[in-house]
């Protein structure tokens, strides 16, 4: 579990993120929603420690990240599965290696148990025999699948995904979710996905924070917010005409 309690950050005179407490369960997908613009990505690095808070704390299982020295943020960022937005691989490196940079970097085992390791990642995402291929050979869900891939290549216990369907059509879009989840649950991770798309909100979202104007607006899950009446959740849930159709079909049966 990752507790985040009474966090603000500021930028110059600009105060971005304003006391925000937050608890983001094991074994869950715990989604932060929003507009943009409102601090989502700000909270998010706060948490992983790309951003010092002004105030507070981001605890992980009891361990006080905010107070941690270099040495001690270091050896729990091994912990962290990272997902970028724009999937970061490196264009010069093959699947294989791609998935393997972390263990080199953070891990002390051998060849062959990294390529063992390796190929367990890649069949876990459905890309059993891919290792030779170059990112530039890889369709968008292909290498959002080697991103999660590499994001699990050191067994996190926390992973993190930024916009995991960003660019993708709503069929990968559904692999992608579908992915994410079954290793969280697999795996008994906590899993934080920042997104906009609301399709993954309502097939994976187990615990929501909305957060809106730098403060957390509104918290539940996937059920809850189709029948929430808070009228920020409403104006970004049903921000479409066809998803306001929706909405107003559903309160006429």
């Amino acid at each position: 579990m990752i507790e985040i309690q009474h966090i603000n950050k500021s930028f110059g005179d600009r105060q971005i993120l304003f006391d925000i407490n937050a608890k983001f369960e094991k074994g869950k997908v715990n989604l932060i929603i929003g507009q943009s613009g409102q601090g989502k990505s700000v909270l998010t690095k706060c948490i992983v420690g790309l951003h010092e808070p002004d105030s507070g704390s981001v605890i992980f299982d009891e361990r006080n990240f905010t107070n941690m020295d270099r040495t001690e943020r270091k050896d729990l960022r091994k912990e962290i599965g990272m997902l970028f937005q724009a999937s970061a691989l490196f264009d010069s490196m093959n699947v294989e290696q791609n998935v393997m940079f972390p263990m080199t970097m953070f891990g002390n085992q051998t060849k062959k148990e990294m390529l063992n390791r390796v190929n367990f990642c890649l069949e876990r995402v459905n890309l059993e025999g891919k290792n030779d291929l170059l990112p530039a050979e890889l369709s968008g869900g292909m290498k959002k699948r080697v991103a999660i891939a590499r994001a699990i290549a050191l067994n996190p216990r926390y992973l993190f995904c930024d916009e995991p369907n960003s660019g993708l059509d709503p069929q990968t879009s559904i692999v992608i979710d579908n992915l994410i989840r079954e290793i969280t649950y697999e795996s008994n991770i906590t899993t934080v996905v920042i997104t906009h798309d609301m399709n993954s909100v309502i097939e994976i979202g187990d615990n929501i924070i909305f957060i809106h104007e730098g403060k957390k607006w509104w918290e539940g899950d996937r059920k809850s917010i189709i029948t929430t009446e808070n009228k920020e959740i409403i104006d970004f849930v049903y921000a479409s005409e066809f998803m306001k159709e929706i909405k107003a079909s559903m309160q006429n049966s």
